[in-house]
């Protein structure tokens, strides 16, 4: 089970965890976290999706500022990228998987103090994506 914030292209969240998340497919489970046994499941669509975001905890840290640049102390595994949704987010961090023209790929923060340790990008909700 990985713990999950599914956020949707027009704003809106679901967190929870899933177990049949899996890149290229159209839809993957939620169960809402919110919940507790028998908690509700929501059926997740790509396409509806501007990322995934695979979480330590739901809450996160509200006092973390996220860094935007690497630690030169600290060797990135795989090719660091910036990425600007269009919302304006941007996420730094590394990707070994990135192509153009498929559906998403992972990135992996570059400031190891994020909740997010991992984030599948759906390209279609990327304004840019540049290596840097």
């Amino acid at each position: 089970m990985n713990k999950v914030v599914a956020r949707y292209a027009s704003g809106g969240m679901v967190k929870g965890v899933t177990a049949d998340f899996l890149p290229g497919r159209d839809t993957f489970h939620v169960s809402v976290a919110a919940g507790g046994p028998g908690s509700e499941t929501v059926e997740i669509r790509m396409q509806d999706l501007k990322a995934v975001f695979f979480v330590r905890d739901y809450s996160g840290d509200p006092q973390h500022v996220r860094k935007k640049e690497f630690d030169a102390g600290r060797p990135a595994a795989g090719r660091k990228i910036r990425v600007v949704f269009r919302d304006g987010e941007v996420f730094v961090g590394t990707t070994q998987g990135y192509q153009p023209g498929r559906q998403g790929f992972f990135v992996v923060p570059a400031d190891p103090g994020m909740n997010t340790e991992r984030c599948y990008v759906i390209s279609a909700s990327t304004q840019s994506v540049s290596f840097i």
